[in-house]
């Protein structure tokens, strides 16, 4: 199997030059670029899957970061993002950032180094401190944007509005709201359609911080029952905190729906493996992953989209959390 070097020989110039002509980068007089193109045909010169990215200044690869990959919305939101971009040919690489913003960065330093066509972010650090090629196409996926970059969302706003007029509907007369961390922009949305739903309806309300894992809301929903007695609704910010929540409600005897109801947001598959089975606001996951491939392809490929900025609607699924 020839290689570089081989090219270099037989075209008479340097392996820089070689690489030079491969990358169109730096100057390559026009007679020692046919010489390496008539080199790498009569060789058949097969680039490494860089070089070919170099050539044709594509990959055929998108990269992917999430904040946490354990999350359960993550993965049902990856497997749209591959089936949509293996559709039009394109790889995925995933990245887990932990909501980090330092390894968030060595991922897309790494994805730099391979070449990647494009990139959707669905982490949680400013978008000041994305650092990419300039031409490298971005999607902000599931995190509301405040630049100029193309989003893909949920109406966290009006979804958090549904699920307090659900509880409300539903006969809840002391409610409480479980927020997610105050640096996701979709957790902020939440809370901010919780307040204005619970406000315009003059009811008073409690409001508690977990972080979006089980054993972070466990810990919280312990502290909270010891505190709050007298709460009979609670929406939490995403399904992963009101299992949480459910899970500790259940042992101390609270019985569900009966003297507490719950609902999440999300609506993630593990909502139906629970019992009772989780009440919740569910975004269109598939979709929104979809979109957001179809839309970077479309950018990467320099097709003009029909829009940059997508926010897909919410819907109430009433389960056995809610009487």
């Amino acid at each position: 199997m020839a290689t570089m070097r081989d090219v270099a020989n037989e075209a008479g110039v340097s392996v820089a030059t070689v690489s030079r002509v491969l990358n169109k980068n730096g100057y390559v007089s026009q007679e020692s670029e046919l010489k390496v193109i008539k080199a790498i045909e009569k060789l058949n010169y097969k680039p490494n899957a860089v070089a070919r990215a170099l050539f044709h200044k594509t990959s055929k690869m998108i990269g992917l970061i999430v904040p946490d990959i354990t999350n359960p919305f993550f993965p049902e939101l990856a497997r749209a993002v591959e089936d949509v971009s293996m559709i039009y040919g394109y790889k995925v690489l995933l990245g887990n950032s932990d909501g980090n913003a330092e390894k968030e960065q060595t991922y897309l330093d790494l994805f730099n180094q391979k070449y990647v066509d494009g990139v959707i972010m669905t982490g949680h650090s400013s978008e000041k401190h994305i650092s990419l090629h300039a031409n490298t196409p971005v999607v902000v996926l599931d995190r509301a944007s405040y630049s100029e970059l193309p989003t893909v969302t949920s109406d966290n706003y009006e979804g958090a509005r549904q699920a307090t007029k659900l509880l409300i509907e539903k006969g809840a007369k002391n409610i409480a709201h479980i927020r997610g961390p105050r640096e996701i922009t979709s957790a902020n949305d939440r809370y901010r359609g919780f307040i204005d739903e619970i406000e315009e309806n003059n009811m008073s309300y409690i409001i508690e911080e977990s972080a979006f894992n089980l054993a972070a809301a466990e810990e919280v929903a312990h502290a909270f029952f010891d505190k709050f007695t007298q709460i009979d609704g609670i929406f939490c910010s995403n399904d992963t905190i009101a299992v949480g929540f459910l899970k500790v409600a259940l042992k101390r005897g609270i019985q569900i729906p009966e003297e507490l109801q719950i609902v999440g947001f999300d609506g993630v598959a593990f909502g139906k493996m629970v019992y009772p089975e989780l009440t919740t606001i569910a975004q269109p996951i598939y979709d929104l992953g979809a979109v957001a491939s179809r839309l970077l392809i479309k950018l990467i490929e320099n097709e003009e989209p029909e829009q940059t900025i997508y926010e897909l609607k919410t819907r109430v699924i009433q389960r056995g959390t809610t009487r």
